[in-house]
């Protein structure tokens, strides 16, 4: 192997980021493929400072390992950051992991010095189980795993008859009232923080977003109650040949949980879904989740398809 080059990732490195997570794919089988434009909308993140929290390795004009560190905008007691990254399975084994954890446990530590220095620190990686080497990496440098989470999925061929709830699907003028329900429904979810309007922008209302497909429940007097956010993957449908609707929010306002809203909202989507010509539908579920997702997802006939775990240190 010659000596790999290493420095921070920039926003020129979306095609060479595809490049490396769609060979990652290709041996991990995992289910998820990448565009250009996906990784620019990760390169973007106003949540990731590139410079101070990202290293890669290039083989020349290939790179062959990344990492980079999201901060939370938003922290109380404790600043979980998340770390993110990868090896290309041809460089595995060879120490480009290992470096690649240690500079981000470091660059952790700068942003958190940043924005949070008087709280807690704690640095998250989630990964699917599957992935040969994750486990062993992580214990060697000090992470243990904390929580476990399902992808669910369903199909959407014979679906029975949904509801007739009055929903709105998103738009433009609704898309305050969309944020505000999953910043509050989300407040008491594991890890979760709130998501300013610049964040909402880049991970949730970006290229892969299906506004048609995503709704807003309210109640009686018209108040904002539950929210359902899809998005769909080009990329994936082009590598595996199926349109699947992945249920990336949907949750409840705390006062208003415990009436069925949920529930309702996910049979519509669904309905929704399968009427768009979406082939299945998918969730990550936290297996712990307070709200009590997992038997939702279940008693809609959801079924548990791989595991993730969430490593912490």
């Amino acid at each position: 192997m010659r000596e790999l080059i290493w420095r921070p990732l920039t926003r020129d490195d979306a095609q060479a980021s595809a490049d490396l997570l769609n060979a990652i794919e290709a041996v991990d089988q995992i289910g998820e493929n990448y565009t250009a434009e996906d990784t620019l909308t990760e390169l973007v993140d106003p949540s990731v400072d590139l410079s101070r929290a990202s290293l890669c390795a290039f083989d020349g004009d290939v790179m062959v390992g990344y990492m980079k560190v999201r901060h939370k905008p938003v922290a109380t007691s404790v600043h979980r950051v998340t770390m993110d990254g990868g090896v290309h399975p041809s460089y595995r084994r060879c120490g480009v992991g290992s470096r690649l954890v240690s500079a981000g446990i470091s660059a952790a530590q700068v942003v958190h010095d940043l924005h949070h220095p008087s709280l807690q620190l704690v640095v998250e990686v989630y990964k699917a189980e599957k992935i040969a080497g994750v486990p062993e990496l992580m214990a060697s440098c000090g992470f243990a795993p904390i929580r476990y989470y399902q992808r669910m999925e369903h199909s959407l061929q014979n679906l029975p008859p949904g509801e007739d709830l009055r929903v709105e699907a998103w738009s433009a003028q609704n898309d305050s009232d969309f944020r505000f329900v999953r910043n509050e429904a989300y407040a008491d979810y594991f890890g979760a923080a709130p998501m300013p309007a610049d964040l909402w922008r880049n991970k949730i209302t970006n290229q892969t977003f299906r506004p048609a497909c995503s709704f807003l429940l309210r109640d009686a007097d018209g108040t904002p109650a539950s929210v359902l956010v899809t998005m769909h993957w080009e990329a994936d449908t082009e590598y595996t040949g199926v349109r699947d609707a992945h249920f990336m929010v949907i949750g409840t306002r705390p006062s208003y949980r415990k009436r069925g809203f949920a529930r309702a909202l996910l049979a519509h989507a669904l309905q929704a879904a399968a009427s768009q010509g979406y082939d299945s539908a998918s969730v990550s579920v936290d297996s712990e989740s307070a709200a009590g997702a997992p038997r939702i997802f279940e008693k809609a006939g959801f079924v548990p398809k791989m595991q993730y775990v969430r490593w912490a240190l």
